[in-house]
């Protein structure tokens, strides 16, 4: 959706009417040269329960505005607001966001949307948060929230993306964990890289729907993906999301109903 805004700012009292909240940029992060996060300031009217997204848009030199959603990385918690790009040739986001420099302004509507969130989905024991490119962001942003770590007993991170270098926040991942147990929290991670056209780089080397019929993704995380002990969360590309729906519901796995939450979750991104 594109929105064509007045050249002038808008003064605070309009502001205060508007759907969107005009912020800055903090700080930017490139991972390699077609990934990328950013930081931005957070309006302080803006919430959200980790697994959401928010629709940011960026003006060009005609006051032209175009818009994206992108889930949050960042804890619910911090001031402010961080979110992980995929660059796309030739589009039209895309272009703008690699112009971005530190203070340059962003616009972010004052609502969070989506329902990739743990509250869709059933009590249970393990919890498989399975992402492809930039997917993962939700699930950073969940893996930094206390009561991820103490409401299940073991945690399985799987993200999938074509080279190493690619595998964004892995590190931070690797500090929740190490957080976590500080804290007690008592959850055990499992972290599974899948590399699709890095196959000397260590990880598994397949889609994640063939490592899920094959059974190396089980092998590799140590723990049975089946509807009664495990909850599972997809967030990528839509060939992923519909393969992975498949054989989810293919085991039994449902999503949630009115009054009736499932076991799978899941949020497309492309």
């Amino acid at each position: 959706m594109n929105v064509r805004l007045p050249n002038d700012v808008l003064p605070p009292i309009a502001e205060a009417h508007t759907k969107w909240r005009h912020e800055h940029v903090l700080s930017i992060r490139h991972w390699t040269p077609r990934l990328m996060s950013f930081r931005i300031t957070r309006p302080a009217d803006f919430n959200f329960v980790p697994g959401r997204y928010a629709r940011l848009g960026l003006a060009d030199e005609t006051g032209e505005v175009a818009w994206r959603p992108f889930s949050m990385v960042s804890p619910a918690s911090e001031n402010y607001l961080e979110f992980l790009v995929v660059l796309i040739e030739g589009g039209q986001f895309s272009r703008r966001v690699t112009r971005l420099a530190e203070g340059d302004e962003v616009l972010i509507e004052r609502l969070s949307y989506g329902f990739l969130t743990l509250d869709q989905l059933a009590p249970g024991r393990n919890l498989w948060l399975i992402a492809s490119g930039s997917g993962l962001g939700p699930f950073v942003s969940m893996l930094a929230d206390p009561a991820t770590w103490q409401g299940f007993e073991r945690i399985v991170v799987v993200h999938s993306a074509r080279h190493a270098d690619e595998l964004a926040y892995r590190d931070e991942i690797e500090a929740s964990r190490e957080g976590s147990s500080a804290a007690g929290s008592g959850a055990r991670l499992a972290y599974i890289p899948v590399l699709t056209r890095d196959p000397h780089a260590e990880g598994l080397h397949a889609r994640i729907p063939l490592l899920v019929e094959n059974g190396q993704l089980e092998t590799a995380a140590g723990v049975a993906l089946e509807k009664g002990d495990s909850r599972a969360m997809v967030c990528g590309n839509p060939d992923l999301a519909q393969d992975m729906r498949t054989l989810l519901k293919a085991r039994g796995f449902t999503t949630s109903r009115r009054n009736a939450p499932g076991q799978m979750a899941f949020e497309k991104y492309w």
